[in-house]
């Protein structure tokens, strides 16, 4: 228990180890004879309390993942990268005694000093309640996004944003969530009288406005729908292919391990990315998008990284 204590207060404090899953390249242009912006999206999903590294004996993540190890990796990016912005794809609680003990207050506080820009809500950030997510929102030291949830009649009424706009050396990112059907995954005790909205015809809506109103050069969508569900029940599959505008799709919940975002074609054939990098903050995803000053073609390199 000592060393756990110690360990909470050198949360930043860790060493480091990087394995690079992949890098591929998207809509290459010859960078020398334009301009153009990099921007760095790193991201992480379902982490679930893991604020401890794995066991060193773990039969299949041996000594990976650790908040401290994260926070050091995310600074490192940070201090050689101009143009960062950070994102969580929800279920940031349940899954260890840390969680327990301190009902999520640890995990915000821990994501407010790595300087996440913003995160979206999954099931089981719902386990102790509404009442309990609630609470522990004035540790979280940056926003949550959720557009299909429908929060009027609880306490989370106008504090979750539908989407929020970052701007970065001139290109404008907008950002916006979206969540997973709670009936019949969550007790209705739990999320009370949050309505749940078809996320499809909100996300056409939201990624419009965002590209087309906002001016956005980059739309990105927060999702804790699954990569991919048996049922053919919403997902980031279906999502990506029935909508429009959405540039990156950042998923979770079904703790899919991917190698290298994959492409899909949308309702314009254009491509629209989704990227998960499974749970418990084994591995950190990063995608370096390069926009060009005319905005009519870009590139990306992505890779997913073993925090170790």
């Amino acid at each position: 228990m000592n060393n756990r204590r110690k360990f909470i207060k050198q949360t930043l404090i860790g060493s480091l180890g990087l394995t690079i899953l992949n890098l591929i390249p998207f809509r290459s242009f010859a960078a020398n004879k334009k301009k153009y912006t990099k921007i760095t999206i790193l991201h992480t999903n379902d982490v679930h309390s893991h604020i401890e590294p794995f066991p060193t004996k773990d039969p299949k993540y041996p000594g990976l993942g650790g908040a401290a190890r994260r926070a050091t990796l995310i600074n490192k990016i940070r201090s050689e990268e101009k143009n960062v912005l950070l994102f969580d794809a929800g279920d940031i609680f349940q899954g260890t005694p840390y969680f327990n003990k301190y009902k999520g207050e640890l995990d915000f506080k821990l994501m407010s000093l790595m300087q996440y820009d913003a995160a979206t809500i999954g099931n089981h950030d719902f386990d102790n309640g509404i009442e309990g997510l609630n609470d522990m929102l004035p540790f979280a030291k940056f926003p949550f996004v959720n557009a299909n949830y429908d929060f009027k009649n609880t306490v989370l009424k106008d504090k979750i944003h539908e989407h929020i706009t970052f701007l970065k050396d001139g290109v404008k990112i907008g950002v916006f969530g979206l969540g997973v059907e709670l009936d019949g995954l969550v007790d209705k005790k739990n999320y009370e009288k949050t309505i749940y909205n078809n996320p499809l015809p909100i996300a056409n809506k939201i990624a419009a406005y965002l590209k087309e109103t906002e001016g956005c050069q980059l739309v990105i969508c927060l999702s804790h729908l699954g990569y991919e569900h048996p049922l053919n029940k919403i997902s980031d599959l279906i999502l990506a292919k029935n909508t429009k505008n959405i540039d990156l799709i950042i998923g979770g919940h079904t703790h899919t391990f991917l190698e290298k975002p994959t492409e899909i074609k949308n309702l314009s054939s254009a491509i629209t990315l989704i990227n998960q990098v499974g749970w418990a903050g084994v591995n950190l995803g990063r995608i370096d998008f390069f926009i060009t000053n005319t905005n009519k073609d870009y590139f990306l390199k992505s890779e997913n990284i073993r925090v170790e």
